[in-house]
């Protein structure tokens, strides 16, 4: 990469960074903080859903103004909305303020990360593009990593500080975006492109379908559900289980982050290159299946938290590698795609935790069960559409060459 796209990919990674981390900090303090207002697990059910809902409803739009209003502006708004909401978390003790807070970051969230991963696509090449989403995506991992353990830190200074911390830093990042970022200079002009703006989410969905990428979109809604309902309930599970201590589960919280963050920032790119999209995401999803099903064998702590380590290996190689595949199969719609696949993955994050948690009320190894099965059928799915695909691909190379011949 040149001296510019390195620049400019440092100042997207400190937003994602930032935007990620800020939510994180409240995560440590969030179950006093609802009870000190009479509220419990349902309503800390409902800041997951809403927040994801709301992200999955307004992914696809912004996507698509991503496209026609330019990522800078897209990514300061969704910093901006994400900013917004924090503020209404700290002034406020209504759970119904609560619950709009959840919107709003909804929303800065869905027009911020689109925005982040088509502004990635426009300043790399092909080539370069997997390296560019995992370090954003370790950026990610980062900040979830960080901003849980300075949210306990703080807590000791009141149970409302880290939420206006969080404010604080979030406000930051607006302002320092605003300063430094420019447009990527990839802003589409194409009155064509938003012949579709007015579409209801389910035709959205529908075009979706149609498009090249849709199997792509699919791995990440199934990654997305593993991931999420496996996180849901892999605190009780090692409670239950094996006894462990809450220092036990924020190291074990801790080391998959850190993991993750190494994986993405080290490991991706030279995977990519060297085996290349297709077959990193057979292999990873392979591994990832093998983790859900060695999850429901495991008869002590260490060995459960070193399966707990190869599924978030798995799922941090995925999921830069689907953005990177999404993206090199989009074309000019980087918008759209970008869009769609953050909705994807937002249905992953309300439905995954939502069925977790009953399927773990009936038997506690169903949610990894159930993660396996899904797994395993995505697994058979893209190696019959990977055959599929580049049979279709050969074919038109041959129908080109004949017409040079």
């Amino acid at each position: 990469m040149s001296a510019e796209q390195r620049k400019k990919m440092i100042i997207l990674m400190i937003n994602m960074f930032i935007a990620i981390g800020s939510f994180g900090i409240i995560i440590p303090i969030l179950p006093a903080y609802l009870e000190s207002i009479n509220q419990g697990g349902t309503a800390a059910g409902l800041m997951i859903a809403i927040f994801a809902g709301s992200q999955f409803i307004f992914s696809p739009i912004a996507g698509k103004w991503a496209d026609q209003y330019g990522r800078r502006k897209m990514i300061i708004y969704g910093l901006a909305g994400l900013t917004l909401s924090m503020f209404v978390f700290y002034a406020f003790d209504s759970i119904w303020w609560l619950y709009a807070s959840r919107v709003i970051g909804g929303i800065g969230a869905a027009l911020l990360i689109p925005a982040i991963f088509a502004y990635i696509a426009d300043i790399t090449t092909l080539d370069q593009r997997a390296k560019g989403n995992s370090w954003v995506s370790a950026a990610m991992s980062l900040g979830i990593v960080i901003g849980p353990g300075i949210g306990g830190f703080l807590a000791d200074f009141g149970l409302k500080t880290p939420f206006l911390i969080s404010a604080v830093v979030s406000l930051l990042a607006v302002v320092f975006s605003v300063a430094v970022l420019k447009e990527s200079g990839n802003k589409q002009t194409s009155t064509d492109m938003y012949a579709q703006d007015d579409e209801s989410m389910a035709k959205k969905l529908v075009r979706s379908v149609k498009m090249p990428f849709f199997v792509p979109l699919i791995i990440t809604l199934v990654m997305s559900f593993g991931l999420m309902a496996y996180e849901s309930v892999l605190g009780l599970f090692v409670d239950q289980q094996f006894g462990a201590s809450p220092q036990e589960i924020a190291f074990m919280v801790t080391a998959t982050g850190i993991v993750s963050v190494i994986v993405q920032l080290f490991i991706v790119d030279r995977l990519v290159r060297r085996y290349g999209e297709g077959a990193v995401l057979n292999i990873f999803l392979g591994v990832a299946a093998i983790g859900f099903l060695l999850s429901l064998f495991a008869s002590s702590y260490t060995l459960f938290f070193g399966i707990t380590l190869l599924i978030f290996l798995a799922t941090s190689i995925l999921r830069p590698v689907l953005n990177t595949l999404i993206s090199k199969m989009a074309g000019d719609e980087q918008g759209f795609a970008m869009g769609m696949n953050n909705a994807y993955m937002s249905i992953g994050n309300v439905l995954g935790p939502t069925f977790a948690g009953a399927l773990y009320d009936i038997e506690i190894t169903y949610p990894f069960v159930l993660g396996l099965v899904l797994l395993v059928v995505t697994l058979v799915t893209t190696l019959v559409w990977q055959k599929r695909y580049l049979k279709q691909d050969a074919g038109s190379r041959g129908r080109i060459d004949r017409r040079h011949a």
